[in-house]
């Protein structure tokens, strides 16, 4: 089950939507247009164009299966005192004094450019369960660092 907010479900129904009726149909006509051009055998455009296929459904049923044990969370509903899915952490390394926020997000909504970390990253899971003022520590693959919760608020 994946836990996700209602925008990130509809985005990932938009994705699922436009593999569906945009790419599929690209792909088949890839596959018929090589198979077009002659014999299968030494044909690398049709290689290419039957593994793309082969990619694509291989997505489509993955987002399918995403899409069908998906959770939506009502951010409105959640206690904003502990950090939890969903809430904004803003967060200062202990060691260097660097501060960082993070939103903690599903595994599907996950997107380190936006600041948007997995429940499941090491970082995230050190923090799930604390207050502001805690100091946690997370085990990173550069080693062990702690860090202290400034804030939590809640991504709409």
């Amino acid at each position: 089950m994946a836990y996700m907010t209602q925008k990130g479900y509809d985005e990932l129904v938009a994705k699922l939507q436009h593999m569906e009726s945009v790419d599929r149909p690209a792909a088949s006509a890839a596959i018929a247009e090589a198979r077009d051009k002659g014999d299968l055998s030494e044909n690398a455009e049709y290689d290419a164009a039957k593994e793309w296929q082969g990619k694509l459904e291989g997505e489509i049923a993955k987002l399918k299966a995403v899409i069908s044990g998906a959770k939506i969370i009502d951010p409105s509903k959640l206690n904003n005192g502990t950090v939890q899915i969903l809430t904004k952490v803003e967060l200062k390394n202990v060691k260097n004094n660097m501060k960082m926020a993070y939103t903690i997000v599903s595994e599907t909504e996950a997107n380190l450019r936006q600041g948007k970390i997995s429940v499941a990253t090491p970082i995230a899971q050190a923090l799930l369960g604390h207050k502001v003022g805690d100091i946690v520590s997370a085990k990173v693959p550069a080693g062990i660092v702690e860090l202290e919760i400034l804030n939590i608020t809640f991504e709409e």
